[in-house]
């Protein structure tokens, strides 16, 4: 039970430093070799490439989890907060069923390739294995998701509390704060 908790904690932040640690790795592997050796490594971008793809998609997964997704939060200013919480919730049912379509049409596509035996140019890997970035990344985002709807329902019959994730209205109030007290400190310039 406890890897269970640890694994929905922290599985993205493990593969997302692992994909970024490799590329930053062999991008520096290859910067080496052709500036100071002289000769260049035949699949260092492929795979770094490789790593990117499935960095970019388990990283949907981390911004749902830490609500830190761009979304247009200005009908949000209108609600009160079970309001706001409706409001993410249906954004948040659009964004799963769009990552449900996603996760079937990419696990169609990455099936094919395996099945035709595809393989990368330089490392001779399966082509399958990269395109499963697609529905393996949608699919933490959709738990991630549903995870998120679990917590806004509790929050709507009150059984628990829920961010609404309008961080930028306390940035807003802080700046506030910190140019009504940069204002106040001013010495009079007229003398």
């Amino acid at each position: 039970m406890r890897l269970v908790r640890w694994l929905d904690e922290h599985v993205e932040e493990v593969l997302l430093v692992a994909f970024s640690v490799v590329m930053v790795v062999v991008i520096a592997m290859q910067v080496f070799m052709r500036y100071v050796v002289g000769d260049s490594l035949s699949w260092s971008e492929e795979l770094a490439r490789f790593c990117f793809i499935w960095l970019v998609y388990i990283g949907i997964s981390y911004g749902v989890k830490k609500q830190r997704h761009i979304k247009v939060d200005a009908m949000l200013i209108l609600f009160k907060q079970k309001g706001k919480i409706v409001m993410n919730m249906i954004a948040n049912v659009i964004f799963l069923i769009f990552a449900v379509v996603v996760i079937y049409y990419g696990q169609s596509v990455a099936l094919r390739i395996l099945e035709l035996g595809q393989e990368s140019p330089a490392l001779h890997i399966p082509m399958g294995i990269v395109y499963l970035a697609t529905p393996v990344g949608m699919g933490l985002t959709a738990i991630r998701l549903i995870q998120q709807l679990i917590k806004q329902c509790k929050a709507l019959i009150g059984k628990d509390s829920f961010d609404v994730g309008l961080e930028h209205e306390k940035a807003f109030e802080d700046q506030e704060d910190v140019v009504d007290g940069a204002s106040q400190k001013q010495p009079n310039s007229k003398g």
